[in-house]
């Protein structure tokens, strides 16, 4: 599957947004939720017990950090992506990240090795992207939903 923002898995927004922060603290401007017909998407990271720490510094010190280095059109994706973090373990030990598109930008780009090499170059988005990849336990899930009306 391809790698793509799941995150971001966590219910933490990019750019300002720290965990437990209310959205009135942010100086960024506030988030917009799907319309009815619009498209979300649920992408879950499952995620080594052991690396969670790892897992947890890419997107929140690294990743989400990095976006700032990305056109205004390209940050939108992140401001409109949340990140749910695991609050216990699944049934085969591995922790389930969350990243919730809400809604999906239409050709908006949403693969995060794609993302890291503009962010930072071939190089260092190569060893950014390993400590993601090594972090997870298999292909997670997608799931490509719309907004209902209600």
């Amino acid at each position: 599957m391809k790698a793509l923002l799941l995150p971001l898995a966590v219910a933490t927004l990019l750019m300002g947004f720290m965990p437990g922060q209310a959205h009135s603290q942010s100086k960024q401007p506030p988030r917009i939720s799907a319309a009815p017909g619009d498209s979300v998407w649920v992408i879950v990271n499952y995620v080594k017990a052991d690396k969670r720490a790892q897992y947890e510094r890419f997107v929140h010190e690294i990743f989400w950090p990095g976006a700032n280095k990305l056109s205004k059109d390209e940050q939108k994706v992140f401001r409109q992506t949340r990140i749910l973090h695991p609050t216990a373990a699944e049934p085969d030990g591995t922790y389930a990240y969350f990243f919730i598109m809400d809604p999906v930008i239409r050709k908006g780009n949403y693969d995060i090795e794609n993302l890291l090499v503009k962010m930072f170059g071939e190089t260092t988005a190569r060893e950014h992207f390993k400590l993601f990849t090594d972090a997870l336990a298999n292909d997670g899930k997608q799931y490509q939903l719309v907004q209902s009306r209600h």
